[in-house]
């Protein structure tokens, strides 16, 4: 039997697991710069943080950072098969559970806010101030907390005393101790998948027959916001799949254990890291006064544009 380190192509296959881990690490170092420094600009001013849109969006970046230093240390522990106490590991499941729900549920939460700026603009202003922002926020804890209540109280009710002493490597799968508590939360992510997707698909018909009707620089306005309600619909739609991968990848690893760690890889970087760099380009850059003011603070001031000293100071 030929051995794991063999040469495959002029280098062995630890080589090329090797440089799998290290660009992962750069990317995620990368976006993790990149939120640092929107989350820095959202603290600057004061004109964002009573701004109902942009508190959302700095939740949505909190969210997303603690999120790809929870499943990096997870891949790099799978990665070098370290196990960890259970305890440890419902924590962290505890955290990641809520926090992949948080991220979807305020994205939908900024859609409807979309809705509102557009199609009730009267009301805007009541409906959308910095306090109703901070009741959002718990609101959206609160029902990002549901799934993972209902998951860990089965649990609880059903794990022994002894498994909380032992130490395993940490995934989703050891808290599914029966099949049916697998199609339980299934059934919880898809329910929520079909609320946020049916909220998303209203939201969008509404703001397009408004853009429809619009004119001059009302039906611009309302033209582009319809195209980040596309990108947030995107970036929505992605977040919501990932839901559903523990369930595909426990199906692949009965097939195949090479295919199980190359979907898992693929999962990772197409389902976890890339919507996690859409929060950025749609607010970070596609918003202009956000993106003038983290200019302004990235280049220290140095760049004494007038029109971005007007905006951010």
């Amino acid at each position: 039997m030929a051995d794991n380190n063999s040469l495959v192509g002029g280098e062995s296959l630890m080589q090329k697991i090797s440089k799998q881990v290290i660009i992962f690490q750069g990317f995620i170092a990368l976006f993790l710069c990149v939120n640092l420094s929107l989350i820095t600009t959202f603290f600057m001013r004061d004109f964002f943080y009573t701004s109902m849109r942009y508190i959302l969006f700095a939740n949505t970046l909190l969210s997303d950072s603690l999120i790809l230093i929870l499943t990096n240390m997870l891949f790099i522990c799978s990665y070098f098969h370290f196990t960890m106490p259970m305890w440890l590991c419902i924590i962290i499941y505890i955290v990641l559970s809520l926090y992949i729900f948080v991220t979807p549920v305020t994205l939908t939460a900024m859609t409807l806010e979309r809705y509102v700026a557009i199609c009730m603009p009267l009301r805007h202003g009541e409906l959308c101030s910095s306090r109703s922002a901070i009741h959002s926020i718990l609101i959206i804890h609160g029902l990002s907390s549901a799934p993972c209540i209902v998951v860990l109280s089965i649990f609880f009710s059903s794990a022994s005393l002894s498994f909380y002493t032992q130490y395993s490597a940490c995934s989703v799968e050891i808290f599914i101790l029966y099949r049916w508590q697998e199609h339980l939360r299934s059934a919880v992510c898809q329910f929520y998948f079909l609320i946020m997707y049916i909220t998303i698909i209203f939201c969008y018909v509404k703001i397009m027959k408004v853009a429809k009707s619009a004119s001059g620089e009302n039906k611009k306005s309302s033209w582009k916001r319809l195209r980040t309600v596309i990108l947030r619909g995107f970036q929505l739609m992605l977040c919501l799949i990932q839901l559903w991968c523990p369930f595909i990848e426990a199906a692949i690893f009965h097939i195949n254990v090479m295919l199980y760690i190359n979907v898992r890889h693929f999962n990772y970087i197409t389902l976890y890291l890339a919507p996690r760099c859409l929060s950025p380009l749609i607010y970070g850059i596609r918003d202009e006064t956000f993106f003038l003011a983290l200019k302004y603070y990235v280049l220290c001031g140095f760049v004494k544009n007038k029109v971005i000293i007007k905006r951010v100071c």
